[in-house]
């Protein structure tokens, strides 16, 4: 349960840092850059991509089923 708590936490620090840094690279379109080079050039910088890597450490702690304790008292 710890594990999934903490692996969802680092997945949800990585995906605010990476659209962070998506945000901020919109003033890139105030210089005039098309839609499509930004998105190029989105894609191959590595802080934004820590948005891609949070995103799936998110949906795999949801997602990932525990093991089952059994309790006997």
């Amino acid at each position: 349960m710890l594990n999934r708590i903490c692996i969802f936490l680092i997945g949800f620090g990585l995906l605010i840092i990476g659209l962070t840094y998506i945000i901020m690279y919109l003033n890139l379109m105030a210089i005039g850059y098309s839609l499509i080079d930004y998105f190029c050039f989105i894609f191959t910088r590595f802080e934004c991509l820590l948005s891609i890597i949070g995103m799936i450490l998110m949906l795999g702690a949801t997602c990932w089923k525990g093991e089952k304790y059994d309790i006997h008292i």
